[in-house]
Parts: C-alpha cells; structure tokens; sequence
C-alpha cells in the first residue's frame, strides 16, 4: 500500500480517469455516454461544484481507482455528511489497498472538513465491496428508494 497515494483529481487525468469511470459504469451495467462522462468530469474538475474526485495512484502515474464524493446536509442532526456517490477500483488493482487508501482519504476529509459521517450505497449482489464496507464502516438499516420526477 505503500506505493499507492490518494490525491484529488486533476486535469491531466482525464484519459485515465475515463477508463476507470467506464469500467465503474460497465460494472454496474449502465449505460454512460460520453457526453454524461464530460459533464462528470466537469463538475470533478470544478472547485466551485459540490461533487469532487479522489484518485489512487501508482509510483508510475497510474489511476488505480476514483472516489467521487460531496457533501450532503443532515438537517435531523444539523450536521454536514460525505456522500460517496462511486467508489471504484480497477479489477487488476483490486486488493492493492487503493479501497483502503480512498476509503481512509475520504475518512480524513471528513474530520478537516467537520463532516460528520462518509455515507454510501452499494448493490445488494457486491459481495466483494461489502466485504471490505464491513472492515471499516457500520452497515445501517436504511434500505433506500428511488422516485421518478413528475413528468
């Protein structure tokens, strides 16, 4: 692990960025069009947007993995939560520790910040990310719903 740091995403990343955000949607099965992709990496790479991006990254340059986040009010707590929207390794890179560095990461952001949790959602059937969410983090009893917009 020690040859892997977390950092914010920057500009000269999006080749390799792109890769691993395709790879996160052809996980999950959905379909991105690159122009949803741009607008992505629009807001990432946007210090005035909410959603921000963690990288990991080799001693060689390489993005292992992404961690896309934001913050969220928690108006029953008056607090300030992370929401962490995509978390995604590349399969070659899996067990490297890149989870645990990104997951860390965004730990640490959550304390400067004064955030008062890191939140997310995975599927049901991702048995090798739950798994890891177990190791670091108190699975809730939320079970969450998806409304569509009036039309």
């Amino acid at each position: 692990m020690s040859d892997i740091t977390v950092r914010a995403v920057q500009a000269g990343d999006f080749a390799q960025w792109r890769a691993l955000y395709r790879g996160y949607a052809d996980f999950y099965q959905v379909e991105q069009t690159e122009e949803a992709a741009a607008t992505v990496w629009s807001w990432v790479t946007d210090p005035a947007h909410e959603v921000s991006a963690l990288v990991a990254e080799d001693t060689e340059g390489r993005l292992l993995g992404l961690a896309h986040h934001r913050p969220f009010a928690r108006p029953l707590s008056a607090t300030v939560g992370c929401f962490l929207d995509d978390l995604f390794v590349a399969p070659e890179h899996r067990g490297s520790g890149a989870a645990d560095l990104l997951l860390g990461a965004l730990r640490e952001l959550a304390a400067e910040r004064g955030w008062s949790v890191v939140r997310w959602i995975t599927a049901d059937d991702n048995h090798r990310a739950r798994a890891k969410y177990d190791q670091v983090a108190t699975r809730t009893m939320w079970v969450t719903y998806d409304m569509a917009p009036a039309r």
